[in-house]
């Protein structure tokens, strides 16, 4: 792969939720950017050398001496962004911000539990799965204001985080009703808001629902045998 332009490069994963955040934040910070997917179950040579982990997202900016810099995990790139880029995504306020890094943290958590969610490979199991991504968004209902976004009236990286999780439920909703924000309004409704937030909602290609399908139906998980059954293509 070539030396990238003036403009960082995402490297990315059509289903990754972790870069999703990275171009959400780009998008929202008006910062040009090119993408370059790669097919993770068959890693480019050139890919295996810039990844130390061999994940995405990888961010391929300019170094100051004008050379080639390689930024990976979500979390640096993110930082990175808030440091170098304008129209900040972070709280001013160090506590504040604190407790939005832990909000993030806790996104994750959230993001480790739909793996395990769509891996179930029994009723009971899937079950309990959902049964626990519901508490964790009753913790997330008790922090949640009067929106319209996780903190009021201004769009932060905790919004560019929950943007994503939210996506993979637009497919799940569609194959059975798991109950996950079952008395959860505010929930509800900042779901929705962030659906369309165009930094969002741009944030994968439109053939984002079909491609997650087919990587549930994959799976051979008891996820996938509902959506054999249930949901047409």
């Amino acid at each position: 792969m070539s030396t990238p332009s003036t403009s960082p490069i995402l490297v990315s994963h059509h289903l990754c939720p972790y870069v999703q955040r990275a171009a959400i934040a780009l998008a929202e910070k008006a910062v040009a950017f090119e993408r370059v997917y790669v097919d993770l179950s068959d890693k480019p040579d050139w890919f295996k050398t810039l990844s130390p982990l061999g994940k995405v997202p990888l961010l391929r900016v300019r170094s100051q001496d004008g050379g080639e810099a390689v930024l990976f995990e979500s979390a640096a790139i993110l930082e990175y962004l808030e440091e170098t880029q304008a129209h900040p995504l972070h709280p001013s306020d160090p506590l504040v911000r604190a407790r939005h890094r832990a909000w993030i943290e806790f996104g994750s958590s959230v993001l480790n539990d739909i793996g395990a969610f769509y891996s179930a490979p029994d009723a009971a199991t899937l079950a309990a799965k959902a049964q626990k991504i519901g508490e964790k968004f009753a913790r997330v209902e008790a922090e949640l204001g009067d929106g319209p976004w996780f903190a009021g009236k201004r769009f932060s990286l905790v919004d560019a985080v929950f943007g994503p999780i939210f996506r993979y439920f637009d497919v799940f909703d569609d194959i059975a009703d798991f109950g996950v924000f079952d008395d959860k309004p505010k929930t509800t409704q900042w779901r929705g808001e962030l659906s369309r937030r165009p930094s969002i909602r741009d944030a994968v290609s439109q053939d984002y629902p079909l491609r997650l399908k087919a990587f549930i139906k994959a799976r051979n998980s008891h996820l996938s045998s509902l959506l054999a059954t249930g949901v047409p293509d």
